[in-house]
């Protein structure tokens, strides 16, 4: 199968070039990489243009103009410009793992979308993580808190099954899942503006369409940088949406992926 690593980003150059070196360093690269960015400027284009010019597999920079935060907007962008049949999707703040991308393939299935574990490290040491360019941590590492999600023990993953329903760990910077089974529900819902709760609702779609969700942990690990999260006026009404998805049982939305298919 042909399978893409989608990338969301803005504005943070010096943490991209992190997950673009773990993603270049990965033992199974992905057949793409698909940025998806909300309105960087021109800092990130640039050091995008520069791994452009040695990465082994295609880089796609999908762009869009700045008017807030329109996460669903450009995701659904860059999903649109692949043709591939699994797509990866982390954020631009999360160093994965070396077999990050292997650990996404082995373990999908049809008719299953998978979710993994984040390790987060500490805000004391963001600036030396970033100037020293680190992307390699284990258990031992002082960077890292959830020290146990770091453990990398694939055999144990195998005793988690795939199920209906949400989990309230699940995380939409780490999880995969068959682009037919996203064209399927249209995608995200754009009507998600500002921060929080588009990727639930997608997985809460998901589900309501027979997709059942599985965790990876102990494997499938990423390494999330911390920083502060700028909750937003539009969050109650994220949540409002999502709950009605919920009692809606909603499948598939309106404002979503289809505009940008031909």
């Amino acid at each position: 199968m042909k399978v893409a690593l989608l990338v969301s980003t803005y504005n943070w150059p010096e943490s991209l070039e992190l997950v673009l070196k773990s993603i270049l360093a990965q033992t199974v690269l992905p057949d793409e990489i698909l940025i998806a960015d909300d309105g960087s400027n021109e800092k990130t284009k640039l050091l995008i243009e520069e791994f452009v010019k040695y990465s082994l597999i295609p880089i796609k920079h999908i762009w869009q103009k700045d008017k807030g935060f329109r996460k669903a907007k450009i995701l659904n962008k860059a999903i649109a410009a692949t043709l591939v049949d699994y797509i990866i999707q982390i954020d631009g703040d999360c160093i994965i793992h070396s077999e990050f991308v292997a650990d996404h393939i082995r373990f999908s299935e049809k008719g299953v979308y998978l979710y993994g574990s984040r390790v987060n490290i500490l805000p004391q040491f963001v600036a030396t993580v970033i100037a020293s360019k680190k992307i390699s941590f284990n258990f031992f590492s002082k960077e890292i808190k959830n020290k146990t999600r770091s453990l990398y023990i694939p055999s144990l993953s195998r005793l988690y099954k795939s199920y209906f329903g949400i989990s309230e760990k699940f995380r939409g910077c780490n999880v995969s899942f068959w682009r037919d089974d996203l064209i399927a529900v249209n995608g995200y819902n754009e009507d998600f503006e500002g921060w929080g709760r588009e990727d639930s609702d997608l997985a809460i779609r998901l589900g309501n369409n027979r997709v059942k969700a599985k965790r990876i942990r102990y494997a499938g690990i990423i390494y999330h940088i911390y920083h502060k999260v700028n909750l937003n006026e539009n969050l109650e009404l994220n949540e409002r949406m999502e709950k009605e998805t919920v009692l809606n049982k909603t499948i598939r939305v309106v404002n979503g992926i289809d505009k940008y298919i031909k």
